[in-house]
């Protein structure tokens, strides 16, 4: 199982103030409200997520490493589970044309405000339950989305990343921690978080469930 952070320098160039987020909010209210993975959460103020996650280009040149990283070929059959409003994959679709991507989202209003180059091939549904036959994917890979899940429902969802996946072209990107620092900033930041572990407990349950592709980590420095 490598370690491969695809996202590192985009989330150092990001600032947070950690202490804001828990002084200025009802921060337990404002999590009732992200968990519905509705408008708030995707296009509300910035206490529910994201303040407004709108298409600006910044997913390409991340799109293009994955694609160089895993050497892709032309044709290939790609899924994203938790892909949001599919920004990703529409840079993938743009870099090489002949992809087929697909992506999944428990969020019906991502998937409603998602690109009209990708949103076809979106479907609303949990990572528990993938909608695709066995080795039905040349590649797979999930950005911030297992640690949202509770604890019983993780085996069933990185057993299905396995079961559709063809080979072992796969990246698992999970919130995680490293020390106590870490630790701390992921509990004052997170608002949709159920599975709280350190790396090598994260790198341990993902080997007790036979997970055969990588693994990528968000830290809250």
């Amino acid at each position: 199982m490598n370690i491969i952070n695809f996202l590192e320098k985009y989330q150092s160039a990001t600032q947070r103030d950690y202490i804001q987020r828990v002084n200025e909010h009802d921060k337990a209210s404002c999590a009732e409200v992200a968990s519905q993975w509705g408008k708030d959460y995707w296009d509300g103020e910035r206490q529910y997520g994201y303040g407004g996650y709108h298409y600006d280009g910044r997913w390409k040149p991340i799109a293009e490493e994955i694609l160089r990283h895993y050497q892709i070929e032309e044709g290939a059959r790609i899924l994203d589970i938790g892909c949001g409003k599919g920004f990703l994959l529409h840079e993938m679709k743009q870099i090489m044309p002949s992809l087929e991507v697909h992506g999944i989202d428990i969020s019906s209003y991502g998937i409603d405000h998602a690109l009209d180059t990708v949103k076809e091939n979106l479907v609303c549904g949990h990572a528990k339950k993938l909608p695709w036959p066995e080795d039905h994917f040349d590649f797979v890979f999930s950005i911030n989305t297992f640690h949202n899940l509770s604890n019983f429902e993780l085996k069933s969802a990185i057993q299905e990343m396995q079961r559709v996946g063809k080979t072992d072209k796969k990246w698992l990107c999970i919130e995680s921690y490293r020390n106590e620092q870490e630790k701390a900033n992921l509990l004052y930041w997170q608002l949709t978080c159920r599975t709280f572990h350190d790396t090598n407990e994260w790198r341990w349950l993902l080997e007790q469930y036979h997970y055969t592709g990588d693994l990528g980590f968000i830290f809250f420095e």
